[in-house]
């Protein structure tokens, strides 16, 4: 039988996604064996949603560090697809997964290919610049998601409980010989940037990366962050 996987979730108010990305996911079940959300505190019935469309969840404090951890600890060691919430997935997506869970190396954590889901050509550009990142820096942010086994999770010390910036702390534990691009493509909601202009976001999300890199605190960055 082909390998299956748990999709963990960290979720904050993310009710209208949820509703979305839930039933994809556990739409394919010869893929996808089990989802969970960990839950930080949602107050617009996000848990009561996602047990309701058949997830375990898992709740707890906010902070998308230690929501993952959580939800990873549920898991267990096998494989795990680490997936942001607003996410939205293409429709041969189950069939693209299979295929990079066919072929993925357990010694490696694998991400995706990013694309943001609008037309516009600052969003391009902002994809090449976050391809360009991952080959240079070895540096996938969480929204391009993760597929790894547990147990390589828990040898990396585990996903770091941080307000923000988890993922680029993660990045590191793991290094660049455990890190790998799989021919996946995940899309994510583009808003947050057509709402405070493509350059000014991507500046500010770089900014913070510059900090955090030269030993900012992760908490107070997380202060001064909209979603």
């Amino acid at each position: 039988m082909a390998a299956r996987l748990t999709v963990v979730i960290p979720a904050l108010d993310e009710a209208d996604n949820l509703a979305r990305l839930l039933p994809q996911l556990l739409g394919a079940p010869r893929l996808v064996e089990q989802v969970i959300v960990s839950d930080g505190g949602s107050r617009d019935g996000s848990a009561a949603l996602a047990r309701r469309l058949g997830a375990l969840v898992i709740e707890g404090a906010a902070g998308r560090g230690a929501q993952l951890g959580r939800g990873v600890a549920a898991a267990g060691p096998g494989w795990l697809w680490l997936l942001h919430a607003d996410t939205a997935l293409q429709p041969d997506w189950a069939a693209a997964l299979s295929s990079c869970l066919a072929t993925a190396d357990p010694a490696k954590a694998h991400y995706g290919r990013l694309r943001f889901a609008s037309p516009r050509w600052q969003a391009r550009c902002a994809e090449a610049l976050i391809r360009l990142r991952c080959a240079l820096f070895a540096l996938p942010y969480g929204d391009q998601s993760l597929l790894v086994l547990g147990a390589l999770l828990a040898a990396a010390g585990g996903v770091p409980e941080l307000r923000l910036m988890e993922d680029v702390a993660l990045a590191r534990r793991l290094g660049r010989r455990r890190l790998a691009a799989m021919k996946l493509v995940v899309i994510t909601d583009a808003a947050a940037y057509e709402r405070d202009g493509w350059l000014r976001r991507s500046a500010g999300n770089l900014w913070r990366l510059a900090r955090f890199l030269a030993g900012g605190d992760a908490g107070r960055l997380a202060g001064g962050y909209q979603r």
